[in-house]
């Protein structure tokens, strides 16, 4: 499993109306689309959750490096972001673990609201193997949790940086990170994404 995200930026007086329409008008582009898990459209809205900024920030989980490729690469999509927004910043992280939690028996009928992303730099001394058995420790604990959809951890070695997104069913603990709401979720390939650890 691959994960990816994108944040855009938007300006303070944007109206959000317009992606909200972009989502509904275009979202079910990647509903059937090969190669991926779970794309969440997920925004956030200056003032809203108090977050500080507007954004479309969405983030997939990928079933398999060719999806995710020809998405990026190969006339998939990513080209219909970069005319309208210009190019992106992509963060990408590699997949440690996904859990499903109660929540997650009601997809695809009836999708998550919320999304979270919480971030955690491993220390520079920090034994990284113990690290990463501890997260994926709590995300199994985690995705227990009532209004969990579905729960992700990854890593970027690069800046051995741990990330974790969970879905919820419509709301979610203050001390999750950053939160976001979820416009549309795209899941053509996500009974192929294995639960439990990924090795």
């Amino acid at each position: 499993m691959h994960v990816t995200q994108y944040e855009i930026t938007l300006p303070a007086d944007y109206d959000m109306g317009i992606i909200r329409h972009r989502v509904a008008t275009r979202g079910s582009a990647l509903d059937d689309f090969g190669g991926l898990g779970l794309k969440a459209y997920c925004i956030r809205e200056r003032g809203a959750n108090d977050s500080p900024v507007s954004q479309y920030a969405p983030f997939y989980l990928w079933a398999s490096p060719e999806g995710m490729n020809r998405f990026f690469w190969g006339g998939g999509g990513f080209q219909h972001i970069i005319s309208d927004f210009g190019r992106p910043v992509v963060q990408h992280w590699i997949g440690l673990g996904l859990a499903r939690g109660p929540a997650g028996a009601t997809l695809p009928g009836v999708f998550p609201r919320i999304a979270t992303r919480r971030k955690q730099l491993i220390a520079p001394d920090a034994d990284t193997a113990a690290v990463i058995e501890s997260a994926l420790a709590e995300l199994a604990d985690h995705s227990e949790r009532a209004g969990v959809h579905y729960s992700a951890t990854a890593i970027d070695p690069r800046g051995w940086e741990l990330v974790t997104f969970t879905l919820w069913e419509n709301a979610a603990p203050e001390a999750e990170g950053t939160r976001y709401e979820v416009l549309h979720l795209s899941t053509p390939q996500l009974a192929d994404l294995p639960l439990g650890p990924h090795w």
